[in-house]
């Protein structure tokens, strides 16, 4: 008598690798992980639905229904609102810290770019990926984790909700938007050589935690603001901290203040690639480490 084949769930397939084009930029082995692309979440284990599948086939699941797909519409939408949220309160504290004489100092300076970035990647990263910064978009296009196809769409929104939020700030602020300028107080070389550094360090830890599956994806959010927050310590007395072409373009068109604004467009896009790149060469093979156990979380 012939037996019948045995039935089973089959095994979970294993999530996309975010270093493939499409793949997710915020990503973990967590459904409620930050990504652009929900169609490359792992599947769960389901209930089979074909009992007896055919010789080849792989059982129907109950829970095997498409993934919605995000229109580039809506992320370009949430890419706007994200940079507007970012523009306004980065911008918002050095003006306030000018027109209340060093009320926020440059630790509240820092602290407001860097929750801004860490409130908006948690809140919008799944949509659009939380991208904020043309440096960070045009990187990851060129090491193929971004289409370039959505670049120009995604830097127009960051250029065009930059420069909406500068001039909001000059309506709510005036005459004190001179403040919120990322103006250099060093050379030109100075000035190119920090920014080119800053910016490095924060597309390498963004290339690190959006695009290698062994990093604490859902800690994305904490660890890009932390380093935007360094940076601006570091940086900020000297440079203003910008790291992002558009956290200067708006504020600047908004003032009327263009000075050393090419180092700014720049230095960053270079920074970033560089730093991006440097990740991307460092980073470990599948064939060098062994499979993770077990999803690598704070929240467990």
């Amino acid at each position: 008598m012939a037996t019948e084949p045995e039935t089973g769930t089959p095994p979970a397939s294993a999530p996309a690798t975010p270093g493939t084009p499409g793949g997710p930029l915020f990503t973990s082995l967590r459904v409620d992980s930050l990504s652009y692309d929900r169609k490359s979440m792992p599947r769960c284990k389901c209930l089979p639905v074909n009992i007896t599948p055919t010789w080849g086939q792989t059982h129907t699941c109950l829970a095997d229904f498409p993934a919605p797909t995000i229109s580039l519409t809506r992320k370009v939408g949430a890419e706007f609102v994200g940079t507007f949220i970012l523009i306004f309160v980065a911008t918002a504290g050095p003006i306030v810290n000018q027109k209340y004489h060093g009320a926020e100092t440059l630790i509240g300076n820092a602290a407001c770019a860097g929750l801004a970035v860490m409130v908006v990647i948690l809140s919008t990263g799944h949509i659009s990926g939380a991208h904020l910064n043309p440096s960070l978009t045009i990187a990851f296009a060129a090491l193929r984790h971004f289409p370039w196809t959505q670049v120009p769409a995604y830097v127009a929104a960051q250029v065009s909700a930059s420069i909406c939020a500068s001039f909001a700030l000059k309506g709510v602020f005036h005459p004190y938007l001179s403040g919120g300028v990322t103006v250099p107080s060093v050379s030109t070389g100075q000035t190119f050589a920090l920014e080119f550094i800053i910016t490095f360090n924060l597309l390498f830890v963004v290339t690190a935690v959006a695009t290698d599956t062994r990093a604490v994806g859902e800690l994305a959010g904490i660890a890009v603001g932390a380093t935007v927050m360094l940076n601006i310590l570091v940086a900020g007395p000297s440079t203003g901290g910008s790291m992002n072409p558009v956290r200067t373009l708006g504020p600047a068109v908004a003032a009327g203040n263009f000075k050393s604004l090419w180092v700014y467009l720049v230095a960053p896009i270079l920074g970033g690639l560089a730093g991006a790149g440097t990740y991307t060469a460092v980073k470990l093979r599948e064939s060098e480490v062994d499979p993770p156990t077990q999803v690598r979380s704070f929240r467990r």
